[in-house]
């Protein structure tokens, strides 16, 4: 009887993402997304793989040029091309754009890679929470 040594697999990161629940109202932010490094060849796939099914399959992504470090044109996740779009926004430096056609756009906040765990939470909290409806105008009693 022969027997097999099995070799433990290595385990992954776990994925540091928060997604805001669905409202099927559009936002200007659709969650936040803390990785470990800024380079987007490593964290892309953990990302991508991530993501709600319903979402479908991601073919484009949009980063800050000034942000990340240098990406080619596109990128093979899961055999599947993913197109990386370079831009520079000086509006939103801290953002990447998720692309799935005849699905939509989903805009995520990135958290920085150096920032502390304490300062890191909030920030993914506040880009996830349920956005409040505004208050009723108060009139004369």
């Amino acid at each position: 009887m022969t027997t097999a040594l099995r070799v433990p697999l290595p385990s992954l990161p776990l994925l540091r993402l928060r997604l805001a629940p669905d409202s099927g109202m559009p936002r200007p932010i659709d969650g936040a997304w803390w990785p470990r490094s800024y380079d987007l060849l490593a964290e892309l796939p953990q990302l991508l793989a991530g993501l709600p099914r319903l979402w479908g399959r991601i073919s484009g992504v949009t980063v800050n040029d000034a942000v990340w470090s240098v990406t080619p044109g596109r990128i093979l996740v899961s055999n599947e091309v993913v197109r990386l779009r370079r831009a520079r926004a000086a509006s939103a430096p801290h953002t990447i754009v998720l692309l799935a056609p005849g699905r939509g756009r989903w805009d995520l906040l990135v958290v920085p890679p150096d920032t502390a765990e304490d300062a890191a939470e909030p920030l993914m909290a506040a880009a996830a929470a349920v956005p409040r409806a505004p208050a009723a105008a108060e009139g004369p009693e």
